[in-house]
Order: structure tokens, then sequence, then C-alpha cells
């Protein structure tokens, strides 16, 4: 017996493939005689026609990498953030040439190293001054 068609029908009318939904051997001739929706959602509902559950890794949900230790920051946030660390140390650098604490080759140096994001704040520019010193 061919029931391709009422599989095409509990197809649409259940919403899921075709090779999900399982005939009952019992119950053919009921479901033989259903022509409408209504009758293989009846069906269904009486068991006589079973839905397979979903096999293999499309029932695990994907996982997402972005957990709150792996939160980025957009790039004008990362930008703000350099010009004012920026700002700060060449002011800082400015003073100390123009107090006379640093030659004009020293200062050329800092300033290329500010500019390559070198020292993370101020008092670490002032460490690494401390070292040159020394």
């Amino acid at each position: 017996m061919n029931l391709s068609k009422k599989k095409e029908l509990a197809k649409r009318t259940l919403g899921i493939g075709k090779d999900r939904i399982i005939f009952v051997e019992s119950r053919l001739e009921d479901i033989k005689e259903a022509i409408t929706k209504q009758d293989i959602r009846d069906l269904m509902k009486d068991g006589a026609i079973v839905i397979r559950e979903i096999g293999g890794r499309k029932k695990i949900r994907k996982k997402s990498n972005r957990g709150p230790g792996n939160i980025r920051k957009g790039r004008r946030v990362v930008k703000r953030g350099y010009i004012i660390m920026t700002r700060k140390l060449r002011k800082h650098v400015a003073e100390l040439k123009k107090s006379g604490e640093m030659t004009n080759e020293t200062f050329r140096d800092i300033r290329k190293k500010i500019r390559n994001k070198v020292f993370r704040s101020k008092a670490h520019l002032r460490e690494h001054l401390g070292e040159i010193k020394k």
C-alpha cells in the first residue's frame, strides 16, 4: 500500500520532514482513510502517527565563545583611551624637557615609544625614565 501522499500531507500538517514521520503498522487502514489535515492531527493524537526525534548534532545548540571574560571593546572606546594616555604622556615628557631634565635625543626616543604604546601608564613611563638616568 502506497502511503506517500499521506506522508506528504502529514509533513505539511505537522511542519516536519518526511523522514521523521512514522506510521504505526497496525493502524495503516485508519491512516489510509485520512484525507484532511484534521484527520492527520487526530491520528497523531491517537498514536497512529509517531514523530521521530531529531538525532545527531543539530540538537546541540551552537556555543557562543563570547563569555563575560571575552567581551570586546568597540573601536571608539579603545581609540579614546589611546588618545587620553598619549596626550598625558606627551605633556609629561614636554614638561621634563622644558625643565632641562631630558635631552633632545631622549625626548625624541620617548616620543616614538609613546606613539607605539610601549608605556601602560604615566607611572610606567617614570619607571622607564628612572632606569635611563641610572
